[in-house]
């Protein structure tokens, strides 16, 4: 039960320490992660401080670092405002053509990358700033770029896909044919709904078109900026390095070692990003250490925020995992054998995504996907249909706060307290991915066996 409790007390932790006591989210987190960790009783120093190692060795932690230097770097030099200039042309003129473009580019993006800070940073650091420009809120440029993280773990291939389907529960019962099919579809479906909730913002938190004033013609701005496409081109470098036939190309050539092992996509992602900027932007590069100096010094606060939230967020994770918060749950989904499929539905879901607000997608299926699918399946739901679904709540980690990892990625980009999107952000997104993985459950969206 002190699994369970700790859960709780992280969370109010944050709360209190955040929202009550009006400190910043960095502090927040650290306060969330100390309470956890108290639960580990006469370990608890011991815990905390191997949790607190694992957090810093986070390879989302240094993702989210690299993106939000990066994405600093590239707006001073020039290289952003030139690429949004020519998105701008093309759909500065649609009412929330931005936020359309936001959601489509993440789920395109997701079904390669699937990591959910990825998917914010990389995206989020063109379209951030391209919907403040379409007279959008920074909160409602996060809310939108967060709401979207989940996106690429609702597609095969993810971590996610292979975590839950690794599972003991799931190996006697389905095989990776059985599931390709059902999380293309399932991931298609996601980003049809995000789509229309991106239609549910630009309507009621008000982005809309661009001044005409900004909006340059299309000749003018791509003659201007085409060069600044090459920092996108390098982004597909990676990608295709690490993914089929791509990486078999490259393991071919490096003697039979795996390109993946060897440098994660999260590592190579912002470091040919950043080789390409600073190529593309020598010209524009500050001169001299005073400058480069100066530069650092106007960034290093916002790193520093990111980097305690991010450390704090995947150490307070590991705690929970030590705890064995997957193991205290599960007599709780067990009970649920008995029931109809929709009651099973609407409480192992929500157990899922409680448990994905601290934890991401993985981890929160290697520690109660398990369970949860021979709940699912014990009452009649499909297998097929148990999988998709449970994924589905679990790839809610980029709009579950406070323990959101992309969320504070994407107030990082944004320039803002993350506090203030955490209710919108559950409202627009949490609770519409929750719904749709119960009507999944039930049958009502269809998706094939």
């Amino acid at each position: 039960m002190n699994a369970i409790l700790a859960l709780v007390a992280f969370i109010a932790a944050i709360v209190v320490w955040n929202v009550l006591f009006k400190r910043n989210i960095g502090e927040a987190m650290l306060v969330g992660f100390a309470a956890s960790a108290a639960f580990a009783g006469t370990d608890a120093l011991q815990v905390g401080w191997e949790s607190l190692v694992e957090g810093m060795k986070s390879e989302i932690t240094f993702a989210a670092l690299g993106f939000v230097f990066v994405s600093e770097l590239l707006t001073r030099t020039g290289l952003v405002p030139r690429l949004i200039d020519i998105l701008s042309s093309l759909l500065g003129r649609r009412r929330g053509g931005s936020a359309y473009a936001a959601t489509v580019a993440s789920g395109l993006f997701g079904a390669v990358a699937h990591n959910g800070a990825a998917i914010v940073a990389t995206v989020g650091s063109l379209a951030i700033p391209w919907m403040k420009r379409s007279r959008a809120s920074g909160e409602t440029a996060a809310l939108v770029l967060s709401g979207n993280a989940g996106v690429g773990a609702t597609f095969p291939f993810s971590g996610a896909f292979f975590v839950l389907l690794a599972a003991p529960t799931v190996v006697p019962v389905l095989t990776s044919q059985d599931v390709v099919g059902t999380l293309f579809v399932t991931g298609a479906w996601m980003v049809a709904l995000r789509l229309l909730i991106a239609y549910a913002i630009v309507r009621w938190r008000g982005v809309g078109t661009m001044a005409p004033e900004d909006i340059r013609p299309l000749r003018e701005s791509f003659g201007a900026g085409w060069t600044a496409l090459l920092v996108l081109a390098a982004i597909a470098v990676p990608i295709l390095l690490t993914t089929s036939p791509g990486k078999e190309w490259a393991t071919g050539r490096l003697g039979g070692l795996d390109v993946t092992d060897a440098v994660p996509l999260l590592v190579w992602l912002p470091v040919v990003m950043l080789a390409a900027g600073l190529l593309v932007e020598r010209k524009a590069l500050p001169r001299g250490p005073g400058a480069w100096w100066e530069l650092l010094g106007q960034i290093a606060p916002k790193l520093g925020l990111v980097g305690v939230t991010m450390v704090s967020a995947f150490a307070a994770s590991e705690v929970l995992d030590r705890l064995r918060l997957g193991d205290q749950l599960a007599p709780y989904l067990r009970g649920l054998e008995s029931v109809p499929p929709l009651v099973a539905a609407l409480v192992v879901g929500l157990i899922v995504v409680v448990v994905a607000g601290p934890l991401n997608t993985t981890s929160t299926l290697a520690a109660v996907g398990p369970v949860a699918f021979a709940a699912l399946i014990a009452t009649g739901v499909p297998a097929h249909v148990a999988f998709a679904a449970i994924i589905v709540w679990a790839s809610s980690e980029g709009c579950s706060p406070p323990g959101a990892a992309p969320l504070y990625v994407a107030a990082g980009i944004a320039d803002i307290n993350p506090a203030r999107i955490f209710l919108p952000v559950a409202l627009y997104y949490l609770v519409p991915s929750y719904v749709i993985g119960v009507l999944l459950a039930v049958g009502a969206v269809w998706i094939p066996g």
